[in-house]
């Protein structure tokens, strides 16, 4: 939708009047509050008017999301989120809609849904909230669990393996995968923005911190004094390194090796001079951007940024242009005349 003069919102025109109801210190807070900040901009760079944003969520504690943002918004149920969204969004193609879920309403009865909606590249933008474990429930075990961890629902450690809610997305052909985290602000709003310009099916996961029922979940790994060390920060064409002077890099794992990357860096002999393979979002490579949506500590850093954003046509557009075929060659037929043409019968 175009308009002639700028659209200009404040954050305040993104906050509802509903009272946020999370425990104190949830990383929900931090999520909600640069999702407002960010909408005004998000708003003028996709030309999008507030009355055209909707906010769809299922059933958790991140499902709260839509009565606290002052747009449209549908909470639905346990893991439809993704379903009542491509509904609305071939209905209703020039709404941007944003799709919030939970680790355990996303991945575990909802993920054939998310599955789907990601491989059809329907143009919506999926924020998972990923802390590990249920809180709405009160502290079972989710699909992003570690092995191991002990919950309510598994005192003696969760025996499945967990999902990798990024290498999902990807394997589900999801055109943007991304990963940030709830306290990283300028990384986090960054990742907002670039999810709200892609277009297609854009997947986003937050990590994201439970104080009552998993405290400290990625405190290993996002925490000041070894972040530098165990976070891989991707940038588009720039080297992979990290480590705290630079010194560590991602580079191509030798032949035989059971892994698509390795880790090269001074200690091992590779020298501070390593530059690393340099990141490409954009890669036509399947086998590049599920290896690097699949690296885990500790035995890589975890990486955090843009893993994936290329360009293909969306499902409603095909499903537009395909609407428009029939209708040219069939003309605008009522819907008797088209349930009685072709192959049918008569049963008496």
């Amino acid at each position: 939708m175009s308009t002639e003069a700028p659209l200009k919102y404040s954050r305040g025109d993104f906050k509802a009047d509903q009272a946020v109801r999370w425990c104190p210190g949830c990383g929900d807070y931090a999520i909600l509050a640069q999702m407002q900040r960010m909408m005004p901009e998000i708003c003028a760079a996709t030309d999008t008017p507030r009355e055209n944003v909707v906010f769809v969520s299922g059933i958790g504690c991140s499902s709260r999301f839509p009565y606290y943002m002052d747009t449209y918004g549908f909470h639905t149920i346990h893991g439809r989120a993704p379903a009542i969204a491509m509904g609305l969004k071939i209905a209703r193609p020039e709404l941007q809609v944003w799709v919030i879920t939970g680790d355990g309403d996303g991945l575990s009865i909802g993920g054939n849904h998310l599955v789907h909606a990601l491989r059809r590249n329907l143009d919506i933008k999926v924020l998972l909230f990923n802390n590990e474990i249920y809180g709405l429930t009160k502290g079972q075990y989710s699909p992003t669990s570690a092995f191991g961890m002990k919950t309510r629902s598994s005192p003696d450690g969760v025996l499945a393996q967990p999902v990798s809610a990024a290498a999902l997305a990807i394997a589900s052909r999801s055109t943007f995968v991304a990963r940030t985290i709830d306290t990283e602000t300028r990384h986090l709003q960054q990742t907002l923005l670039r999810a709200a310009a892609h277009r297609g099916s854009a997947f986003v996961e937050i990590l994201q911190n439970c104080n009552i029922f998993n405290d400290g979940a990625f405190e290993h790994l996002k925490g000041r004094d070894v972040r530098d060390e165990r976070l891989l920060r991707l940038s588009q064409h720039e080297a992979m390194r990290f480590g705290a002077n630079g010194d560590k890099a991602i580079v191509a794992a030798p032949p035989g090796s059971d892994h698509y990357f390795a880790v090269a860096s001074a200690e091992n002999g590779s020298g501070p001079e390593i530059l690393g393979i340099r990141h490409d979002e954009s890669s036509p490579d399947p086998a590049y951007t599920y290896a690097l949506a699949a690296m885990e500590y500790p035995a890589f850093p975890l990486p955090v940024g843009v893993l994936r954003a290329v360009s293909a046509p969306t499902y409603e557009e095909l499903v537009d242009e395909r609407v428009r075929a029939a209708r040219a060659r069939e003309g605008n037929a009522n819907l008797r005349t088209l349930l009685e043409s072709g192959d049918c019968w008569t049963v008496d």
